[in-house]
């Protein structure tokens, strides 16, 4: 075998901890629009990891409707990788030990979200203000468990302060086993460009993998920021919404580039950015599918609303959807919401082909 060949096989994938993660694409957490259906349809579609929506560390509140959705990992069809955020060492600790008992297989903690609502309460991306205090948790967290832990941060507090190499080396030290980086600071929020030269000093700044995050939409951006920063993995966000098949996608398109480089070290694939048309009866499915799991997690009024967001994002990517779109998203029921899909896709996606 080939030196090339060899280090193509061994770029497919990484170890948090004694999990080996099959693949370099994983779906990043987004609450509200994460939940169970749409971890494992992504996962279906090529993501070789998904982390739950963000939980609060305060296990008093876990009995709530919101917290139990969250915490829903019977039904998983991949590791478990619970994400937990707050801002006292003890709180998080009590929170991991008991995320350990209900058969998580990772536990991630967010130090990356920077809605005010979190930061406000000294939570996500708020405590890369605070090295001392982002040490003691994570130690605690550690201590706490038996499980590999793993860390969402952003690249610092804010542009004149991008501490993020400093926060990877106390998390490193602390025994965190993965870093997940996104590439912006807390007080640019989700403005301007991300910028991955942060996340590239911090893969430089530790030994332990690396997923970079931030504005990955298309192959072409997932192999350039890979390129980019050095990174084991990229984390997929917004660019998964209406299009959980991106992850299938990207996996080919980096299966070539890798596959072309080791016979050529100077290819690149060009095109339409490493897309391909996907057939309007793979996208009528993968929807129909989504949706009939949305109403079975959280039973037809809850699973109508979330999946009146999800249909929204679909409709970005479809061709002549308007009129599908501002009907589907008022129709009460799931049975309407099956049927419209259907009609939609029977009347304009599938005619004449």
């Amino acid at each position: 075998m080939s030196a090339a060949v060899d280090n193509l096989n061994q770029t497919a994938g990484f170890h948090i901890g004694p999990h080996f993660i099959a693949g370099r694409c994983v779906l990043a957490p987004m609450a509200g629009l994460t939940d169970q259906a749409f971890r494992n349809l992504c996962r279906e579609h090529g993501a070789a990891m998904a982390v739950t929506e963000m939980t609060t560390a305060d296990i008093r509140l876990w009995d709530s409707t919101k917290s139990r959705s969250r915490l829903q990992l019977d039904g998983e069809n991949g590791l478990k990788v619970v994400q937990i955020a707050g801002s006292e060492p003890a709180q998080l600790a009590e929170a991991a030990a008991a995320a350990t008992v209900m058969g998580a297989d990772i536990i991630d903690i967010n130090m990356g979200c920077p809605a005010k609502k979190v930061c406000n309460k000294l939570s996500g991306s708020a405590l890369l203000k605070d090295e001392q205090l982002v040490a003691k948790i994570l130690h605690a967290v550690v201590a706490a468990t038996t499980l590999p832990v793993s860390l969402k941060i952003r690249t610092g507090w804010n542009p004149e302060n991008r501490n993020g190499p400093q926060i990877a080396a106390i998390a490193e030290a602390a025994g965190v086993q993965s870093l997940s980086v996104h590439g912006r600071t807390r007080a640019c929020m989700f403005k301007g460009d991300a910028e991955y030269e942060t996340i590239r000093q911090i893969k430089q700044a530790v030994s332990i993998p690396v997923i970079a995050n931030g504005d990955i939409v298309s192959p072409q951006k997932a192999a350039d920021v890979l390129r980019l920063t050095g990174a084991n993995a990229i984390m997929i966000g917004r660019g998964a919404l209406g299009r959980p098949w991106i992850f299938r996608q990207i996996n080919d398109f980096l299966h070539d580039e890798d596959k072309n480089r080791s016979l050529n070290p100077g290819w690149s694939k060009n095109g339409q950015q490493g897309f391909e048309t996907l057939p309007a009866e793979a996208v009528r499915d993968i929807i129909l599918t989504h949706l009939n799991e949305l109403h079975r997690l959280h039973g037809e009024s809850r699973g109508v609303r979330i999946g009146r967001k999800h249909l929204t994002w679909y409709c970005k990517y479809l061709q002549g959807a308007e009129e599908y779109r501002n009907a589907v998203v008022r129709v009460e029921s799931a049975a309407g919401q099956l049927q419209l899909t259907k009609e939609f896709f029977d009347q304009n996606q599938l005619h004449g082909e």
